[in-house]
């Protein structure tokens, strides 16, 4: 037998095995990447819809992330400034503003505000007018005045004017000492000027007749002031607070009630005024300018020397 025949014969087997646990990982890996291509096209959308205003916010917070929590606010913009907002908008580097609330849009809503604010005012003298009629009425003593008390809704706010009838007058002749009937009536009225907050204006009046008698220099614009001043003093007897009266003027016979008529009764008259919030501004501004208002009530206009005298003497 030959060498060959003597050579063992070897069979090489191989066996395959662990394929489905190396097929596996590869999905893995597959779903990996498609989620963070998935993420990063979400990021890239949001940056393009998002404005340059709130993208320079986003990296400033970025910046200084610890900026709100060492200063305090809603926000960074809110943080580093000492003007507080109201909104959340990213692009405000000092304070925050709500988005849409524009300086045009705070003026419109201001405007608005105070026109509901006027209007409910108005509503509140008319309310007071109501009760004043109200109180006439039923008093047998008031009543019998009643030609004598002369109501309405000016410029200014509530007038109530008491005037002189011929053989009725408030005063004494050329004297500043009130009738008795007048004192009731301004002590009754006094209390009621009290159920709103509004300040009051008092103004005395005289009709053309020149004064007679008295002091040298004593005047129609003397004797108005002191009856206006007398006025003052019997509303508050009667109950009115003496902080709500801003202003006592004498007028003389600059303001004539009849124009047609400069002697007639009912120019002698006291003036009592409720004012509307805007003429207290006015009158309370301490010199400065107030805003520009139609006027058109004869006592501010006088009182600011737009309505001269008439030529000769004051009255009575």
């Amino acid at each position: 037998m030959s060498d060959d025949s003597q050579q063992p014969i070897v069979v090489k087997k191989i066996k395959k095995g662990g394929g489905a646990a190396h097929g596996g990982a590869w999905k893995i890996a597959y779903a990996d990447f498609v989620t963070a291509m998935m993420a990063f096209f979400l990021l890239m959308w949001l940056l393009g819809s998002t404005s340059k205003g709130d993208l320079k916010g986003i990296a400033d917070h970025f910046q200084t992330p610890l900026l709100v929590a060492m200063f305090g606010g809603s926000g960074a913009g809110d943080a580093s400034s000492i003007i507080q907002g109201g909104g959340q908008d990213l692009s405000q580097a000092h304070g925050q503003v709500k988005r849409g609330d524009t300086k045009s849009e705070r003026k419109i809503s201001e405007k608005r505000m105070k026109e509901e604010f006027e209007r409910l005012e108005k509503e509140r003298l008319q309310g007071l007018k109501v009760d004043i009629e109200a109180l006439i009425e039923a008093s047998a003593t008031l009543k019998q005045f009643k030609n004598q008390l002369l109501i309405d809704i000016t410029s200014e706010g509530l007038r109530i004017q008491i005037v002189d009838e011929k053989n009725r007058p408030m005063f004494d002749r050329a004297s500043s000492e009130f009738k008795p009937y007048t004192k009731q009536i301004l002590r009754e009225i006094g209390p009621l000027l009290n159920k709103v907050d509004n300040r009051i204006s008092l103004s005395g009046h005289t009709d053309a007749t020149p004064y007679a008698g008295g002091d040298r220099g004593f005047g129609n614009w003397e004797l108005s002031t002191n009856r206006a001043n007398a006025s003052r003093r019997e509303m508050i007897t009667g109950g009115l607070d003496d902080a709500k009266i801003i202003r006592v003027l004498g007028f003389a016979s600059t303001v004539l009630y009849d124009k047609a008529q400069p002697q007639s009764a009912i120019n002698r008259r006291i003036s009592i005024v409720v004012l509307n919030k805007r003429t207290e501004e006015a009158i309370l501004g301490d010199g400065k300018e107030a805003p520009a208002a139609e006027v058109t009530d004869a006592e501010e206009l006088t009182a600011r020397g737009s309505v001269p005298p008439p030529a000769g003497a004051p009255a009575r």
